[in-house]
């Protein structure tokens, strides 16, 4: 089934739906006109030369950068302003950073359990049971009682997905969620993240790593300047890009 036949035969359309996006930083035209459907359980990997706009367009979507026009809906919902609405969608958005943002002072468990306990009003035993349940899911339940200055970077990602996971999002950003890994590190995190695309998660991932791209994507976006240049399944991506830029990107990140 091809992507558009997916997002339209899924119940109310698309889980994201970005229409005209545009965000200026001063007189920088950050992202362009920007259109963009995500499928409930689909897979978007974002991919694009440094400052091409992939992680502004992740930030925006979690309302963390406010777009300039355009709109953002998640779900069917408008992305709200402000307040207790937005904090409602951010729970529903699940975000992984190039860093961990993990709380230095508390454990790995507390860390995943704080989010369901706060926000959610989750009971503290379930959230307990459910943070145990992912820890073991993403390969770090014996890490429990560390601290994450305890942790390798590829654990310490894992804590932040399990974390992310903990609140139950119907959505996942990953913005760049290996750069700052050594590389024996990221194959740990990038294997987590496809197990999630395999059982179905939503996802959009900005990344470098193309192996993930061909493996987990059923669509590869490819930006250039802050617009979305091209866009086809990681097949056609990969063996016939459309554009010269693509072409251009692709001869020097498949060459290193």
């Amino acid at each position: 089934m091809s992507d558009v036949a997916a997002a339209e035969t899924r119940p109310g359309g698309p889980l994201v739906r970005v229409e005209h996006l545009e965000k200026r930083f001063g007189d920088f035209v950050a992202l362009h006109d920007v259109d963009l459907e995500v499928a409930r359980g689909e897979v978007v990997v974002v991919v694009g030369a440094s400052g091409s706009g992939k992680s502004t367009l992740c930030r925006c979507i979690n309302r963390l950068e406010t777009a300039t026009s355009g709109s953002i809906s998640i779900d069917g919902q408008p992305l709200p302003e402000e307040g207790k609405a937005l904090a409602r969608l951010r729970a529903d958005v699940g975000m992984v950073f190039q860093s961990f943002n993990l709380f230095g002072h508390k454990t790995v468990l507390d860390n995943v359990t704080l989010g369901p306990v706060k926000v959610r009003g989750v009971s503290k035993d379930e959230a307990v049971a459910t943070a145990r349940r992912l820890l073991e899911r993403v390969g770090v339940h014996d890490k429990e009682d560390s601290y994450p200055s305890e942790l390798s970077g590829g654990q310490q990602q894992r804590v932040a997905i399990a974390r992310a996971l903990a609140m139950q999002p119907k959505l996942m950003l990953f913005d760049e969620p290996t750069s700052a890994l050594d590389p024996e590190m990221i194959k740990e995190v990038l294997d987590v993240m496809a197990e999630l695309a395999h059982d179905g998660m939503t996802m959009l991932v900005v990344t470098h790593e193309m192996g993930f791209a061909r493996q987990a994507a059923h669509r590869v976006v490819f930006m250039d300047a802050g617009r979305i240049a091209e866009e086809a399944t990681p097949e056609e991506f990969f063996t016939h890009p459309q554009t010269d830029r693509a072409k251009d990107f692709l001869s020097k990140i498949l060459t290193h």
